[in-house]
């Protein structure tokens, strides 16, 4: 598959504001995602996450500031050209898609930018989305109906779906919730093996929960409510005073070889 993975950074947002209603959702934030970076973006309900993916996706254009996605610059750009270049893996696309179709059919509609294909894949979008599905190991899934998988197995539909058009940049917006424990442990498993393949994307974990960044995320973007608390390589990020800014809770973050593990301090 051809890639479309630049040399100039994937991401670069510089002094980003955006206000609606006169609330400023975000103010001064400032973010630089290069190839190869693996990114979290941690943060409370409410910290502007949402939204600054949101603005990327050019959904909600800034009141003042730069964003930049693969090269392009927001509003010079066509950006529903562009959005088929990021992809994204979100709780609010599963209600979108409809139960009679196939895990198959949802891989391919993902090279169109498209949900619930109403036109027959292709020899070769076929054989690209059996590829997909084996690296997502969900090969056994191609002739069963959305309504008869699971949460999870539905997860690892739509990150195939999100890498039909070789995107250089994948999303995963809060991917775990509605997962039960087992069902998270295995999913969190499945991206750690994603990261290591050979030509995945970077990817960008969106999530208020620090237990679910897995060991080869290497940079995280902490956001309080609507600014920026701290952006950098991981290690340097994720401590208890850069988390206690965040959550505005005294928090004290543990690292073992299981994970990291947040306490809320009384």
């Amino acid at each position: 598959m051809e890639s479309h993975v630049p040399q100039s950074p994937i991401i670069r947002i510089s002094d980003l504001h955006l206000t609606r209603s006169r609330n400023a959702l975000l103010r001064e934030v400032d973010w630089c995602v290069m190839p190869g970076d693996h990114w979290v973006i941690l943060g409370p309900n409410g910290a502007g996450k949402t939204t600054l993916l949101h603005a990327l996706a050019g959904y909600m254009p800034p009141t003042s500031g730069k964003i930049e996605v693969l090269g392009h610059t927001f509003g010079r750009t066509d950006w529903r050209e562009l959005r088929k270049h990021i992809g994204l893996v979100s709780a609010g696309l599963l209600p979108r898609i409809g139960d009679g179709e196939t895990g198959l059919e949802v891989v391919v509609s993902g090279k169109y930018a498209q949900l619930n294909m109403w036109t027959s894949p292709t020899p070769e979008d076929i054989a690209s989305a059996q590829y997909l599905m084996s690296q997502t190991e969900t090969q056994a899934l191609e002739a069963r109906p959305w309504r008869y998988l699971s949460q999870g197995e539905r997860q690892r539909i739509l990150i195939a779906r999100a890498r039909m058009a070789n995107p250089a940049l994948l999303i995963l917006d809060e991917p775990c919730a509605g997962l039960d424990p087992v069902a998270r442990f295995r999913f969190l498993a499945f991206v750690e093996k994603l990261l290591h393949q050979p030509d995945a994307p970077s990817v960008v974990l969106v999530t208020h929960h620090a237990e679910e960044i897995t060991s080869s995320f290497s940079h995280a973007l902490l956001l309080g409510i609507g600014h920026t608390v701290a952006s950098g390589h991981i290690g340097e990020v994720l401590t208890n005073h850069n988390l206690t800014k965040t959550f505005g809770v005294a928090i004290d973050l543990r690292k073992d070889e299981a994970g990291y593990h947040l306490r809320i301090m009384p």
